[in-house]
């Protein structure tokens, strides 16, 4: 299982707020209507269960769990499954209304939603997560559905929890449902190349920021946030590249060597020790790692650059590559200071392209190679990059700003074309 990094303190109460902030910036640019803006604040429907669990020593402990559908006017809703001791439900809120703009940027036919559980997964053993996943599958069940609602991994959860909500929601159905999840495993249904398709979209997107800034791709300097698969991956596909990775870091630790840090090893290592303290592979750096000189910065773990930081930082450009990384605050000094942004709703959009070519596959009971899906995740990226990148010079505007833009309208627009009903 994926572990839980308890090295950073996660801000769960305010990342509502700093999700409302942006779109209420991005609806206030595009003088969205009130009612569209009060339809777009709130969740479509929110479910909240607490059920049992029968643990190891034969103890019968409660969990909490959610499941919140934020917007399903353009399709079903889809979204992750999260495992984390401080998850709470305006966490849940925040990332459903994410990943509804997240679809709707991509031009991806899904609605917005995010779930999981509190409780820490470090603690338990692999019986007691299944029983805990089986148990929450089965409470969410009222919402989940291939033509419903598709959950995905996301922190702390991996391709067999999903083979678990997989195989406990077909067992009451009394058939095999493959399409009611995405990222489980490829002998139950997955797609090859889920796994590394968010750190690959990450790496794609990385290349297409550098470019249309005139920086080569091969020799620029990158600074890596987050071991993770999304940033353990974007390192190993930037370094294949020819870019030069100088620093990764897990939240706690990094490692820094200006010439370029063994990628390989380094993962290795971290792999090993689940961290990067006293890695013999570079300077030991503590904390974040945002001041480091370098012409890219990747944030793909729980770190945030908050207001002082953003005054530190000291790349030419950054790519979110998790949701929530950069303040609104940070985002108006970045601006200030000429550094871009690519927000997180396209920087770390790899694996919602994946799930939905997964979903594709299950229901038409077709399967892609991994160079299809590689060439189709480049394809939907780039596509989606031009437009937000044609939009941030049309306006005048950040790139956040753009993709926050693009994805509202669409959203939008879906509203009025559909009516309400009755």
């Amino acid at each position: 299982m994926t572990t839980v990094d308890h090295s950073t303190v996660l801000d769960q109460r305010s990342i509502l707020e700093l999700a409302l902030r942006q779109f209420d910036a991005a609806a206030d640019h595009l003088q969205l209507e009130i009612g569209y803006r009060r339809i777009l604040r709130q969740s479509r429907r929110e479910l909240t269960v607490s059920f049992p669990v029968r643990m190891r020593d034969d103890s019968l402990a409660m969990f909490t769990g959610y499941r919140v559908h934020h917007n399903i006017v353009r399709g079903p809703a889809a979204g992750g499954i999260r495992y984390h001791p401080d998850l709470n439900l305006d966490a849940v809120r925040a990332l459903a209304l994410w990943s509804t703009w997240r679809a709707a940027l991509l031009r991806i036919p899904f609605g917005g939603a995010y779930g999981g559980v509190i409780c820490d997964p470090t603690t338990m053993d692999k019986s007691e997560l299944e029983h805990l996943t089986r148990r929450f599958t089965t409470e969410i069940s009222i919402l989940i559905g291939p033509d419903r609602d598709i959950p995905s991994p996301d922190r702390s959860t991996d391709a067999q929890v999903m083979g678990w909500m997989m195989d406990t929601f077909s067992m009451h159905q009394g058939y095999s449902v493959p399409a009611v999840v995405t990222g489980k495993p490829v002998a139950i249904g997955g797609t090859h190349g889920w796994a590394k398709a968010s750190g690959r979209g990450t790496a794609i997107l990385c290349r297409d920021l550098a470019e249309a800034h005139g920086l080569p791709l091969k020799g620029a300097q990158i600074v890596l946030q987050g071991t993770g698969p999304i940033g353990a991956t974007a390192a190993q596909v930037l370094a294949d590249w020819g870019a030069t990775i100088v620093a990764i870091g897990d939240g706690q630790h990094g490692v820094y060597q200006a010439q370029g840090i063994d990628v390989p090893a380094v993962l290795r290592y971290f792999d090993e020790h689940e961290s990067l303290r006293d890695s013999p592979y570079g300077t030991q750096v503590n904390g974040t790692l945002a001041s480091l000189p370098c012409d890219i910065l990747v944030l793909s773990g729980f770190e945030r650059i908050d207001e002082r930081a953003a005054h530190e930082v000291r790349a030419k450009m950054i790519v979110e590559g998790a949701y929530g990384a950069i303040t609104p605050e940070s985002d108006a000094i970045l601006e200030a200071r000429g550094i871009a942004v690519l927000p997180d709703i396209l920087g770390g959009s790899g694996g919602a392209v994946a799930s939905y070519f997964e979903w594709v596959q299950d229901l038409q009971e077709t399967f892609w190679s991994e160079v299809d899906i590689d060439e189709r995740l480049e394809e939907v990226l780039r596509r989606t990059f031009q437009e937000v990148y044609a939009r941030h010079e049309a306006d005048g505007i950040s790139l956040r700003m753009a993709a926050q833009c693009l994805a509202i309208e669409r959203v939008a627009d879906a509203h009025r074309i559909r009516g309400l009903y009755p």
